[in-house]
């Protein structure tokens, strides 16, 4: 009786390491010499994005370009991304000084809805929507506001673009574009 209790935490212990040898977790943009990141990086390369019409939408582009292709043009592009970008930008804090009610800190949120298709037949292959939110101090000078908020508005187009390329990269190994 005490040898089965005692060997219970042997085998239980045993079990899960077979269990957790089981699994396979890899990066997904891995730079070795294995297949799948690899052909990751060249699908990633071979996105062409079409234009856009916001500010927003343009740092974001413009930053989305830079990460999925480097300085290069797409050599061949085989798949198409679409995306808007809405902006909000609201108050997050109110501080009373004396009887005004003033807002001292407030948060830019910006939201991306992509769609990622085949640039030969059109077919939708992806799509989702992702969101950022940056925060910024109001002050009183109207001025360093307006700058505060296109800073935060930059900074959360860079996070955003970040975001749209990792889920570009995730939509193409889960589906196994090739």
């Amino acid at each position: 009786m005490r040898l089965t209790i005692r060997a219970f935490p042997v085998a239980a212990a045993a079990l899960m390491l077979l269990m957790a040898g089981g699994c396979t977790v890899q990066p997904l943009l891995s730079t070795q010499q294995d297949v799948s990141g690899q052909q990751t990086l060249a699908d990633l390369s071979a996105v062409s994005v079409d234009p856009v019409d916001t500010r927003q939408a343009l740092e974001v582009r413009n930053h989305l370009l830079f990460l999925l292709h480097g300085s290069a043009r797409p050599t061949a592009e085989r798949y198409k991304l679409n995306f808007s970008v809405s902006s909000a930008v609201t108050s997050a804090a109110t501080v009373q000084i004396a009887n005004q009610n003033e807002p001292t800190a407030g948060t830019v949120s910006l939201s991306a809805t992509y769609r990622l298709s085949d640039a030969g037949t059109g077919k939708t292959l992806a799509q989702g929507t992702r969101q950022v939110m940056s925060a910024f101090d109001r002050s009183r000078q109207e001025f360093a506001v307006l700058r505060a908020v296109r800073d935060a508005e930059d900074r959360a187009a860079r996070e955003l673009a970040e975001l749209l390329r990792m889920a570009i990269a995730q939509d193409m190994v889960r589906l196994n574009l090739r």
